[in-house]
């Protein structure tokens, strides 16, 4: 069995694996990642799905493990190139994989299932388990061939406490390590985080604390997705007699699939539309919305800036109830400041325990190797620092150090008679989704952006003459995000006549320069020499 990431090796997002056998391919998880802050103007990231493009055809299924972006966010952009690919997943992710589908107009074909079931999907033969994750219905999946059985945790933690009253089963890894597990990939975002991951419902007090001491309303920010962060700030607010509403297109579908297939307990009278709050007194309004990791469209994003129907004012209070995705942190803390400047008491991670990871810590880790006892481990979804972290407690558990695989994004892995080894390496790039272009925006192109960004640009508009190409008049300079003066950009358009001059000389029968290269590059050497600055130059050449 050959097994792929093409992409959560090495990043926190893009969760999507390839195994292959016999000719077959089952994909679990299909995500996208966000951008960063070096990445502007783009929406997500994709998988590079240009190895299995040619073999779509072979594709049984995507198993998905859960409802959270970075596992089901790819997928309609999968489906477009084939769109009769079978999703499998528990009923809560097909119903939020659904609704996202419809938003692209692609009808899906699915199959639900649960914990316990087993299901024969080529040569696949993959039975799933329950694992506890910071949104309900995730499942870990063992996926059985005739070259051996591969253990696929998800994302997963082990809290014994959940709201769901829905645990790890780890009575199944015991079991499915009893018959042997060949190949374990383990969920590594919080493997450098010794102990275990403090459970949800601790979070009671300081969400508790921060309604009784709120005396105007409160905006509570959390991933749309986040049903057991965001039932908890419901039954906080029946307690304190507060109305709630949901803002965000996100947040309001999301959380009306939840409730309306039980997920979400919704008090009966306690949900009104957000714009019938505005009449409300302020201390009997509770706001949930998108937004927590400082999305520039997301709502919470826009009432910092003053962008919104919801106006913060001072004395609001603001809940961030969600962790710092890596990458976002200066975003988010821009965020919080603008808030702070407006007035409102803004709590969060940094400065009150209104967030706890879904994801298991090195105690948790430890605890699964022990009981699954592996043959071979591939650490997977983290960063490097959390990749190797988890190789560490996998051999300090008595895995073989032979046998436990670091891969990347791309490199081949292979299943063979019991031992899993690097074999080789295949396309796994990041694709940019731009608006509606999907691939079409290289490395190349964001580093023109970000000199756009950071230099600014300039246009240079020359008038020459076709027949000997001389300059007729005196060039014009357009610039943008900086400023000359114009006696220097007289300067710079005698430097652009004399390259042209110098041009014109030196060229001795032989072929003519283009003009728009010559005036580019004398344009970029004089700003560059009395500006320091390296701008984007556009030549515009007008024949006289």
């Amino acid at each position: 069995m050959r097994i792929v990431a093409l992409g959560g090796i090495g990043e926190i997002g893009r969760n999507m694996t390839v195994f292959e056998f016999e000719g077959k391919l089952l994909i679990v998880d299909c995500g996208v990642l966000f951008p960063e802050e070096h990445q502007p103007g783009v929406n997500v990231i994709l998988p590079d799905f240009s190895y299995i493009r040619d073999r779509l055809h072979d594709v049984v299924a995507v198993v998905l493990t859960h409802g959270h972006e970075d596992h089901i966010g790819g997928v309609p952009y999968l489906l477009k190139e084939r769109a009769d690919i079978p999703l499998v997943g528990s009923k809560l992710t097909l119903a939020f994989i659904e609704a996202k589908l419809q938003e692209h107009r692609i009808t899906p074909k699915t199959i639900q299932v649960k914990e316990g079931d087993r299901r024969t999907m080529g040569g696949f033969d993959l039975e799933f388990v329950a694992v506890n994750h910071s949104i309900p219905d995730s499942l870990a999946v063992a996926i059985r061939t005739a070259a051996g059985m591969v253990l696929h945790t998800g994302d997963f933690k082990m809290d014994q406490f959940p709201l769901d009253r829905r645990i790890t089963d780890l009575g199944a890894f015991a079991r499915l390590g009893a018959e042997g597990v060949d190949l374990f990939l383990t969920d590594s975002t919080n493997a450098d985080v010794p102990g275990f991951t403090t459970s949800e419902k601790d979070l009671a007090p300081a969400i508790e604390a921060a309604f009784r001491s709120a005396p105007r309303r409160i905006i509570v920010s959390s991933f749309a997705s986040h049903i057991h962060r965001i039932q908890q700030i419901i039954d906080t607010a029946e307690r304190h007699r507060r109305k709630v509403a949901f803002v965000g297109r996100s947040m309001v579908r999301n959380m009306t699939i939840a409730a309306d297939l039980g997920y979400l307990k919704i008090p009966q009278g306690l949900l009104v539309d957000f714009k019938k709050l505005e009449r409300s007194d302020d201390h009997k309004v509770v706001l949930i919305c998108t937004g927590s990791q400082g999305e520039p469209m997301a709502a919470l994003s826009r009432m910092a800036n003053n962008d919104h129907a919801i106006r913060i004012s001072e004395g609001d209070t603001v809940l961030l109830a969600s962790s710092l995705i890596p990458g976002n942190e200066n975003a988010i803390y821009s965020i919080i400041n603008a808030l702070t400047e407006i007035g409102a008491n803004v709590v969060h991670k940094g400065n009150a325990k209104v967030h706890v990871s879904g994801h298991a810590s090195a105690g948790e880790l430890a605890y699964c190797y022990n009981i699954v006892k592996p043959r071979n481990v591939m650490p997977v979804h983290g960063e490097w620092r959390h990749l190797r972290a988890n190789s560490a407690i996998a051999v300090a558990t008595g895995v073989d150090p032979r046998n436990v695989v670091i891969a990347q994004d791309g490199v081949t892995v292979d299943l063979v008679r019991g031992r899993a080894t690097i074999s080789g390496k295949v396309e796994a790039g990041l694709v940019f989704v731009d608006g509606d272009s999907v691939g079409g925006i290289t490395e190349e192109d964001l580093v023109e952006r970000r000199r756009l960004a950071e230099e600014g640009v300039v246009t240079v508009l020359a008038i020459i003459d076709p027949d000997n190409g001389d300059i007729v008049e005196a060039p014009e300079f357009f610039t943008k995000g900086f400023s000359c003066s114009d006696g220097d950009l007289d300067k710079a358009g005698a430097a652009v006549e004399k390259a042209l001059r110098d041009s014109a000389s030196n060229r001795q029968g032989g072929r003519r320069q283009d003009p728009e290269d010559i005036i580019e590059r004398a344009t970029a050497n004089w700003m560059r020499r009395y500006y320091n600055r390296q701008p984007v130059v556009t030549a515009i050449v007008v024949d006289a």
